[in-house]
């Protein structure tokens, strides 16, 4: 099980990257078409126009998904902003409380956020809710992904919870999928 959940996270954080590439890669080829009509046009050309319609609009929808789907990986490694002034002045013990309660809220928030998350992508499926830029993307889709993220992050809170009070990791910095 330890082995499907790090490959679960790990796969999160994979396509959190490929969405980020593909950002990247959009975000070129559109700067790459406005130089290249720039130039046809300083040398008395015709331009091209190698414009994306929309183009904003899909990098942003791309940039939400690769958010959501890297949150549970982050988590896991530890790539998640953490203050900890007070906390490591603690003795260990209550070090550890802190952890579980501070798990235990985030569990909760983010369950909430989950639920009200499928509902939101549901009504936009059922009303036939779409975008309202260039590029007329129905909006279930990137709420599907953010869902997806969100279960994600709730499995693993729930794995981070069970660790800490079984023993398995002593605090939350410390969890780190087995290579």
């Amino acid at each position: 099980m330890r082995r499907f959940l790090d490959s679960l996270y790990r796969l999160g954080g994979y396509i959190s990257a490929l969405q980020l590439i593909a950002i990247m890669v959009m975000v070129v080829l559109q700067v790459s078409g406005r130089i290249l009509d720039k130039a046809l046009l300083t040398l008395g050309m015709n331009a091209l126009g190698l414009q994306v319609p929309g183009l904003a609009e899909l990098a942003g929808f791309l940039l939400l998904g690769a958010t959501f789907t890297g949150l549970a990986y982050t988590l896991t490694v530890g790539g998640h902003i953490r203050v900890d002034l007070l906390h490591r002045t603690l003795p260990e013990s209550v070090q550890r409380a802190l952890d579980i309660l501070v798990t235990v809220v985030a569990l909760a928030i983010t369950a909430y956020g989950t639920w009200f998350s499928v509902s939101l992508a549901y009504d936009s499926y059922d009303f036939g809710d779409v975008s309202i830029g260039m590029v007329p993307v129905p909006l279930w889709i990137p709420q599907a992904v953010m869902v997806i993220g969100l279960v994600w992050l709730v499995v693993a809170l729930l794995d981070a919870l069970i660790g800490l009070i079984t023993g398995r990791i002593t605090h939350l910095k410390d969890e780190a999928p087995q290579e």
